[in-house]
């Protein structure tokens, strides 16, 4: 829901389009910055284990910064399918890893939140992939998000908000499982509204 705004921010996008004519200058590719995110981030996992929150903070953050990153130097450099094709798959593994980090923090607090946010996001992420890919196979183009490696269906739940939600995970650890709840509801109304729009559109 948030996305369309935040990707418009003069705030976010000005330094990250700086940092990547900088990395371009330095011959880095698309793909190395994502692997190199994926790995940063892979670091919030070992941090939870041990309750170290505050380091699981930064390692989220630093990955969050790199998504964004490997975006903008793809798009003055070259972008490419496989590299589409990596960091979507990337980012929803790191999207469970965060989930299952807080599991494993706590494993009798917070399971049966994790396992519940975890089963929200199969509705949020396959409605999202099976449109993207039946979009593509029809010609449909995103308005809204034209730079997308792939179509784009937005929601209520989407990038920002998850990353919100990581945030206050990691503020409020105590507040695990009444936050995950709070978010899996968030995602399975997204589920609802994409399987709607979704198939109201290819239909």
């Amino acid at each position: 829901m948030l996305d369309h705004w935040t990707l418009k921010l003069k705030i976010i996008k000005h330094p990250l389009l700086y940092l990547a004519h900088i990395l371009k200058g330095f011959g880095r590719r698309p793909n190395q910055i994502t692997l190199t995110g994926f790995l940063i981030g892979f670091g919030t996992l070992p941090a939870l284990i041990f309750q170290n929150y505050w380091l699981a903070l930064v390692c989220i953050l630093v990955n969050r910064i790199f998504d964004g990153l490997d975006g903008a130097l793809a798009r003055i450099t070259e972008v490419s399918d496989g590299g589409a094709y990596l960091d979507i798959v990337l980012d929803f593994i790191f999207y469970s890893l965060v989930v299952f980090g807080f599991a494993l923090a706590d494993p009798e607090s917070n399971s049966l939140a994790a396992c519940a946010l975890l089963f929200s996001f199969i509705g949020t992420g396959s409605s999202f992939l099976a449109f993207a890919i039946l979009a593509e196979r029809r010609g449909i183009h995103s308005i809204i998000y034209p730079h997308k490696g792939i179509y784009y269906l937005g929601g209520l739940t989407e990038g920002t908000e998850t990353l919100l939600c990581f945030v206050l995970f990691c503020l409020f650890p105590g507040y695990f499982p009444i936050l995950a709840f709070c978010f899996a509801g968030m995602c399975f109304l997204t589920t609802l509204s994409r399987l709607f729009s979704g198939f109201q559109t290819l239909r």
